[in-house]
């Protein structure tokens, strides 16, 4: 009888042991994030990628990340790589935001849950979303656009050219609708072109505005650019020509670069608009990371649960379902404002901005 006690006690004990093993196994398994973005080719994603990356590992995660160079079919395959490698939630900014809908029903069948970042993903059950607002990224740059022409040009007459980005893209739209909405309300203002830019490419943009200034004999006032890279191309056309002054041509590019802001400085260009990259990058992470540690809450619920002074919340319709989505700040950047901006929030140094010695 004894030792049938002892055998029982013993299997009781190792039971025990083993479970509290397997709990601290299981307890130690990392949050598995993908995090993909479209491209690396504009300075801002250097800070997007290592901001993401080390507030999820902050908060207990694993980051995969990669890029896909502006290669919608590389990101697929990306995309399928991190579903085959266990990833719990996904972060996607689209290269396609028309097609990105079928990633997220794939990553559905697989019950993987996915974020869509900085760019709007179309048509398909996206369950959070985190952007900037690009519509008044737009409306802000027409805005500008009509204060300069008044100061100026004495009145809100002349030509005007709109530089998008990648065909398709909803960020692209949404900044644009933003610029032709103010286009509308100024009758005086003539849109002598809208082109969009396979990639965002400053080349092609170079090339657009090179034949652009030849068609219209320099006789173009203003160029409106979705982001910043574009907005380098219109000014590399514009120094070839010697208008690259900001009193002599309008110019207005979106995401801050440094080589804007610096060109901002120098009076080569107008206005740029900063989106702010942390609150961005790091609302990202805390909602995925949310979303691992509380897999039954609502995402509705968790989305609200990331807003503070540096994001709303709303839900945003992107032609399948509302989506609930965080969005983070944009700011003004002008020649005027550059110390109170970009260098008073640490985001470039004075050095960086104006040289050395400033």
């Amino acid at each position: 009888m004894r030792q049938k006690s002892w055998v029982f006690l013993t299997q009781v004990v190792l039971t025990v042991v083993c479970c509290v093993l397997w709990g601290q196994t299981t307890a130690a398994q990392p949050i598995k994030i993908g995090f993909l973005l479209k491209t690396m080719q504009e300075e801002r994603y250097r800070t997007d990628q290592p901001l993401f990356i080390a507030r999820a590992e902050a908060l207990g995660a694993t980051v995969m990340f990669d890029s896909s160079s502006n290669n919608d079919l590389v990101q697929v395959q990306q995309f399928e790589k991190l579903l085959e490698e266990g990833c719990q939630v996904i972060v996607l900014q689209p290269v396609n935001t028309a097609t990105a809908g079928a990633l997220i029903q794939k990553a559905h069948d697989n019950g993987i849950k996915v974020i869509g970042y900085d760019s709007m993903l179309q048509n398909g059950p996206l369950d959070l979303m985190v952007m900037q607002d690009s519509w008044a990224v737009g409306a802000l740059q027409g805005a500008e656009m009509v204060k300069w022409f008044q100061a100026h040009k004495g009145k809100v007459e002349g030509n005007v050219a709109l530089i998008m980005g990648q065909p398709g893209d909803a960020n692209a739209a949404a900044m644009s609708a933003g610029v032709l909405e103010t286009l509308k309300a100024n009758p005086g203002l003539k849109l002598i072109a809208q082109r969009s830019h396979l990639d965002w490419s400053p080349d092609r943009a170079r090339t657009t505005v090179d034949n652009l200034l030849v068609q219209y004999d320099n006789q173009i006032d203003a160029f409106v650019c979705n982001n910043s890279g574009l907005a380098s191309g219109v000014i590399a056309a514009l120094e070839a020509e010697k208008l690259a002054d900001s009193t002599k041509v309008f110019v207005a590019g979106s995401d801050a670069d440094l080589r804007n802001v610096q060109y901002v400085a120098q009076g080569k260009q107008s206005v740029e608009i900063w989106k702010k990259i942390k609150p961005l990058a790091y609302k990202a992470a805390d909602m995925a990371v949310a979303i691992v540690n509380n897999s039954t809450k609502p995402m509705a619920e968790i989305a609200q649960g990331a807003v503070d002074q540096d994001a709303r919340f709303a839900l945003i319709n992107n032609g399948a379902m509302d989506v609930p989505t965080v969005i983070t700040p944009v700011v003004l950047v002008t020649k005027e404002t550059i110390d109170q901006t970009v260098i008073a929030e640490k985001f470039f140094t004075r050095e960086q901005v104006y040289g050395k010695g400033q």
